[in-house]
């Protein structure tokens, strides 16, 4: 199973994202089985954010593992913009925390970018740091620019993770934004891996994804993810609130995409030669 290091943790290139879960009573227990089954099948990152349902997910999230070994989980959580400032992120932190069950979150992003200075909102993320708040911090939804401007900040340089979107339709941070990450050593995490269920079909009916997964044995939600993680720098938070399909997706990261799988996928959704403004959802 391919692994990545976010800090000094070494974790699944396949974790579990929560978009859109715990939002309905009558899905809620199906949800919570799905998350506990990628658990039971390798995932230890679970990706969730205060935005989601506004807070609904990360309930969802508590009840899930609030029997299991916290020490082998890796919790994300993201803060609003709104509640990025030194006066407001403390509680708006504590809150999450409340709803997880937990006294920690192992990486805390910054969601996107408003109105409170950028130095601000790191100066505050070093300081919940460093009260044992959070682990590490990171930003979400930055582009190169953002990204230079982090860098050049002091503390800056301590970015754990950026987590955008990125899937085989949607390459456009691989002109710019990618490269100048791997050569920072900056890890991506990529959000929407599977391009929102790919409700359209546009990518798991392509005869060349069919194709590789045929080859491999495999779903093309599947290959979807392996080449998403293909890298080693990269962690996939796919969302699914089906323990199948949820087992499915973390049994992805065992998926190793030939030189030749990689060809025939470009072929059919080629590079960026050109910036692309960054892909938001």
């Amino acid at each position: 199973m391919k692994e990545l290091q976010l800090g000094d943790r070494t974790v699944p290139a396949i974790g579990l994202g929560t978009w859109h879960m715990g939002d309905s009573s009558a899905t809620r227990s199906k949800e919570i089985k799905a998350i506990q089954a990628g658990i039971d099948a390798g995932a230890a990152v679970i990706d969730t954010a205060e935005m989601y349902g506004n807070g609904r997910s990360e309930n969802l999230v508590g009840e899930a593992i609030r029997d299991l070994n916290r020490e082998k989980l890796f919790l994300i959580d993201k803060v609003l913009p709104s509640n990025a400032s030194a006066s407001r992120m403390e509680h708006s932190l504590d809150t999450s925390l409340k709803l997880l069950g937990t006294d920690y979150v192992d990486l805390y992003l910054y969601h996107w970018r408003g109105a409170v200075p950028l130095s601000e909102t790191v100066e505050t993320l070093q300081l919940m740091q460093k009260k044992g708040k959070i682990k590490r911090w990171g930003v979400s939804n930055f582009d190169l620019p953002d990204m230079q401007e982090l860098l050049d900040l002091p503390g800056g340089d301590q970015v754990a993770a950026n987590e955008d979107l990125y899937n085989l339709g949607s390459r456009g941070i691989e002109y710019s934004l990618l490269p100048w990450q791997r050569k920072q050593g900056i890890p991506l995490i990529a959000y929407t891996p599977v391009a929102a269920g790919d409700e359209r079909g546009q990518l798991i009916n392509n005869p060349a994804v069919k194709a590789v997964a045929d080859a491999h044995q495999a779903t093309p939600w599947q290959i979807l993810l392996a080449w998403a993680i293909r890298d080693g720098s990269t962690l996939a938070i796919p969302q699914s609130g089906d323990p199948k399909h949820a087992v499915d997706n973390v049994h992805a990261a065992s998926i190793t995409l030939s030189e030749d799988d990689l060809a025939k996928l470009d072929a059919q959704f080629p590079k960026p030669t050109s910036k692309q403004p960054l892909d938001i959802r």
